[in-house]
């Protein structure tokens, strides 16, 4: 097996699930602020860094082709306060760099499993065969990769799924992200900045979960370009999930509510075809407490991003 973003969050979880299946997959990361490598220790992988949207990955997947007929692609910018700031590039990578992998699936004819996201619904409750309204520029720049790898099936004939999960949480998510920053500046003694009146209501759904649901789909999937959305069935407000933060740490989290984002969807909400148990949002969000209490060697030295200081980071001009 093939995972591209594998050193990232969600990659590098589904890089620990299938070394408990069993399976040593070849790791393909670019390394980027949120792609690292301390994600991936303790694992099993062969490691080979490079871009998504560079001839080199054709190269790439040629050579490891024997290696797996599986691709599962997680490599993309995912933050939305970044896609707001600069969304030159959440198009090159969310769209240009997927293209880039689909015309490799068309060389090579790999199986390949695209991961996306519910963002792609807009504030609909959107099943699986729901159309696509998305309203900021990263889930606009999904949408468009989703639309191609769909046209790409049809198309061509590639062997290709399509995975929506819901919001993820858990360890090693870098800390721009609402839960890390909650538990990260509260250790701190810092407030935490709440958009709008804090009310955004999103579906959570624990890291490792999704990781364990991923696999299953795959030895299930019949590869003509399907979608199977991954719900975590746990609708929670911004404020409730704050407030269950900070019950869980035993301590007070101050919030200080800022302007709103720009273009904010008020919800997120999927229904799926598929059954599945979730872990409970509050022992996912314990066990997250307790990781990033237990990591700080992973999360200090990256608290000084701009996305995770500032009230407002759309408007911040971010330094390379």
């Amino acid at each position: 097996m093939i995972i591209i973003g594998g050193a990232g969050f969600i990659g590098s979880a589904f890089v620990r699930e299938v070394n408990r299946r069993g399976i040593k997959p070849v790791v393909i990361d670019l390394l980027t602020y949120a792609g690292r490598m301390e994600n991936l220790i303790g694992t099993n992988h062969d490691f080979v860094r490079a871009d998504i949207r560079s001839e080199e990955i054709h190269n790439i997947l040629k050579e490891k082709e024997s290696a797996s007929n599986v691709v599962v692609n997680f490599a993309a910018e995912t933050h939305v306060d970044r896609s707001i700031y600069k969304p030159q590039d959440f198009v090159t990578t969310n769209v240009i760099g997927v293209v880039n992998l689909l015309e490799a699936a068309r060389k090579y004819d790999f199986n390949y499993v695209h991961i996306s996201t519910d963002e792609v619904y807009g504030e609909e409750c959107g099943d699986e065969d729901s159309p696509l309204k998305p309203s900021s520029p990263y889930s606009a720049s999904k949408a468009s990769a989703d639309l191609f790898v769909k046209a790409y099936v049809r198309t061509y004939g590639i062997k290709a799924i399509i995975i929506r999960p819901s919001n993820n949480y858990g360890p090693r998510q870098f800390p721009e992200k609402l839960i890390p920053k909650v538990i990260i500046r509260t250790l701190m003694g810092e407030y935490v900045p709440i958009y709008g009146d804090g009310r955004a209501e999103r579906d959570w759904i624990y890291v490792e979960d999704t990781a364990r649901i991923i696999y299953d789909i795959l030895e299930m999937a019949e590869w003509r370009g399907e979608v199977y959305n991954i719900p975590g069935g746990q609708r929670y407000s911004v404020l409730d999930v704050v407030k269950m933060i900070g019950e869980v740490m035993g301590r007070e989290v101050k919030i200080k509510f800022v302007s709103d984002r720009p273009g904010h969807d008020r919800r997120y909400c999927m229904i799926t075809k598929l059954k599945y148990e979730v872990t409970p949002l509050r022992e996912g969000l314990r066990r997250t407490v307790e990781w990033y209490l237990n990591n700080r060697w992973w999360w200090e030295p990256l608290i000084k991003d701009k996305f995770f200081v500032e009230d407002e980071p759309w408007k911040v001009k971010v330094s390379k």
